[in-house]
């Protein structure tokens, strides 16, 4: 029960901006959002990552990309 209170995972937004393409379901405008995310430990910072994500701007779907 202690390991909730003493771990945490904060997520923020840095940026939002268009992408390239359209949404396969519903042919909407796609953006992509940089987000940064930091893990916890008794307020210190375990891990630091920034992803980007990609979602639909009509239908709100999360969108991943195929190589």
């Amino acid at each position: 029960m202690c390991w909730v209170f003493l771990c945490d995972e904060r997520e923020r937004e840095l940026g939002r901006r268009r992408a390239s393409g359209s949404c396969p379901c519903c042919g909407g405008k796609v953006v992509a959002i940089d987000s940064e995310i930091k893990w916890m430990f008794c307020l210190l910072t375990i891990c630091h990552n920034i992803k980007r994500k990609y979602s639909c701007t009509l239908c709100s779907k999360r969108l991943e990309l195929c190589t």
